[in-house]
């Protein structure tokens, strides 16, 4: 295990490319098993959560095979056991969106509880009732168990906007008997490539992008070459450390439609950028002070479905906050235990009001501290990064599996940019 360290008071400036969009990579690696021919995927990100999913591939039989950097071949010619490695199920919540395609493909799917970030709560229950509504018999006992002889499409209304639900939903429907229609559905950027992606390999989806799924299934699919769109919580991670620390940043291959739900939260903090073509460039010349809404009431940055502002950025916004002149409340509505990492920063120097699980009141400007951090999740660990980088002085950083499961080459882009950053062996 190692860890980073940081001296903090260094803009960034530079350039960098968007990488593959995280999530949707990880439903399209499972996609490939809905086919017996070869998939090839472009564009995904060389992280820890994309590693853990090859391998699960490789367990289940597939020939997974590094192409070039960012590009793979998959091909699930057979699928020798629909029995996940519980070893890696609990280290990638992705591993769930395996239930979708495994019972379209085998019509089974036995695994443990997926793991990931430790963020609180994560239901599971809406994917059971999908699956269920599909023709899919459950059975949890300390593990989860799919079976199902046939799959009949059905009009389904999910009981929440779950973006792994839809595409396990979603996949196990490609191939159904029928018609069916999905309410209620997530709509991110990631689920509408995984479905522009199973439409090249034959699917029939429409309604992609909208909360109305049609999915008319077909009888079988066949192999494609699909590129990942860039990842936009990168993109605004990025955006967010540029504006932190005084910096001026280019980031090469965004989507400027993406790009758009995280414009009103980020000009509440007075950051803004310019788009020309693909290409994102923030400023180190403007001002960061809080915008306050009408009658000068503190703003507030929230988070919701898809095309709102998304959850996996409030982890940056909140440290963002602590730079800018002004108060904002962050109020992360999806995840109970999200916010819990803001005693870090706390230590640090930070003026934060943690009013309770989902709530935060960030008084800003402040003047931060080196200290020793330990990353609790992905986001989080981001967070801490940028707070590194702010603060005066060193800052130690333990747990950076964390932080590296969906950040390519961090330390190798930063350097680049001019942060002062370095790798080190953690003590045992």
């Amino acid at each position: 295990m190692h860890e980073y360290v940081i001296e903090g008071g260094y803009p960034i400036h530079g350039t960098i490319t968007a990488s593959g969009n995280k999530n949707a990579a990880l439903p399209c690696f499972t996609a490939a098993l809905l086919t017996d021919e070869p998939v090839i995927l472009h564009n995904i990100p060389e992280i820890q959560d994309t590693n853990v999913m090859i391998e699960i591939l490789r367990s289940l039989g597939a020939e997974v095979e590094k192409i070039s950097k960012n590009n793979w071949r998959v091909h699930c010619k057979e699928i020798k056991t629909s029995e996940l490695p519980a070893e890696y199920t609990k280290k990638v919540r992705g591993s769930i969106v395996f239930a979708g395609p495994l019972i379209a493909r085998t019509g089974k799917c036995e695994m443990m509880p997926p793991g990931g970030d430790v963020i609180g709560r994560r239901r599971v229950d809406t994917h059971f009732l999908a699956l269920e509504q599909l023709g899919a018999n459950i059975t949890v006992n300390g593990h989860f168990l799919f079976t199902a002889n046939k799959l009949v499409g059905a009009d389904i209304f999910l009981d929440e906007a779950s973006v792994t639900a839809t595409e396990n939903a979603v996949m196990a429907a490609v191939l159904a008997e029928g018609r069916t229609i999905l309410q209620n559905a997530a709509s991110e950027p990631h689920i509408q490539d995984l479905c522009n992606m199973l439409n090249q390999m034959g699917a029939k989806i429409s309604g992609i992008g909208s909360n109305c799924i049609t999915i008319d299934g077909v009888k079988k699919l066949h192999g494609t070459e699909f590129t990942i769109g860039p990842d936009y919580i990168e993109i605004g991670s990025f955006i967010g450390m540029a504006a932190a620390t005084k910096g001026t940043i280019t980031i090469k291959g965004v989507r400027p439609a993406e790009i758009r739900p995280l414009k009103y939260s980020f000009a509440k903090l007075g950051i803004s950028w310019r788009i020309e073509g693909d290409e994102l460039t923030v400023s180190n010349t403007q001002e960061l002070k809080v915008n306050g809404d009408i009658g000068n009431a503190i703003p507030k940055i929230d988070d919701m479905p898809w095309p709102g502002f998304p959850a996996d950025l409030t982890s940056i916004m909140t440290i963002v906050a602590t730079q800018v002149d002004g108060t904002v409340l962050i109020f992360e509505k999806m995840f109970e235990s999200r916010m819990f990492f803001v005693d870090k920063l706390i230590s640090m120097g930070a003026k934060i009001t943690l009013c309770d699980p989902h709530r935060a009141v960030v008084c800003g400007p402040c003047m931060l501290h080196g200290d020793h951090l330990v990353s609790p999740d992905i986001r989080a660990g981001m967070a801490m990064v940028i707070a590194a980088m702010c603060a005066h002085g060193e800052t130690r950083i333990s747990n950076v599996y964390q932080i590296e499961r969906g950040y390519e080459d961090l330390v190798g882009r930063l350097k680049k940019l001019g942060a002062k950053i370095r790798i080190i062996e953690a003590d045992k």
